[in-house]
């Protein structure tokens, strides 16, 4: 219940920042330069990018359980503008997602499944992380309701 209680964009900007301690999660040098689908123009210019979409991808996956790269794909795809003719629905970058799936698996936080779906799914230990941010901001309303009252 931990994730559903805090805001979706404020959730992903506290476990980005849980997650630049990881080691196993480290940007590529490939991912400054790369699109994040075929709808955009440009490549992101957030240079705290690859953190916030591998949080993302995390919320994702403790939602929804069993995910694949497909699935996501189509989650972070976008309306490709082709001119004259009418915007039509394009799917995100699959390398992107897969290789943040990667980081996620050395990290222990995520594992491989083959049952009625197959994809990726948390792990104990990535269900810990994620609802471990929780009592992180938990702990942050407690200090500021304190330091309101003395």
């Amino acid at each position: 219940m931990a994730v559903y209680d805090i805001e979706a964009g404020k959730y992903n900007e506290l476990l980005a920042e849980a997650l630049k301690e990881i080691p196993e999660f480290k940007q590529p040098e490939w991912a400054y330069f790369v699109k994040t689908g075929v709808s955009r123009e440009r490549p992101p210019e957030d240079s705290e990018f690859w953190y916030k979409r591998a949080a993302s991808i995390l919320r994702q996956l403790y939602l929804n359980g069993i995910v694949g790269v497909g699935r996501l794909r189509t989650r972070y795809g976008g309306r490709k503008n082709r001119g004259a003719k009418p915007e039509m629905f394009k799917k995100g970058s699959g390398k992107i997602i897969r290789v943040i799936l990667q980081q996620a698996e050395a990290a222990g936080l995520v594992e491989k499944m083959k049952a009625k779906r197959t994809g990726r799914q948390l792990t104990e230990q990535g269900k810990k992380l994620l609802e471990s941010i929780k009592e992180e901001k938990e702990l942050k309303k407690v200090e500021e309701i304190k330091g309101g009252k003395e």
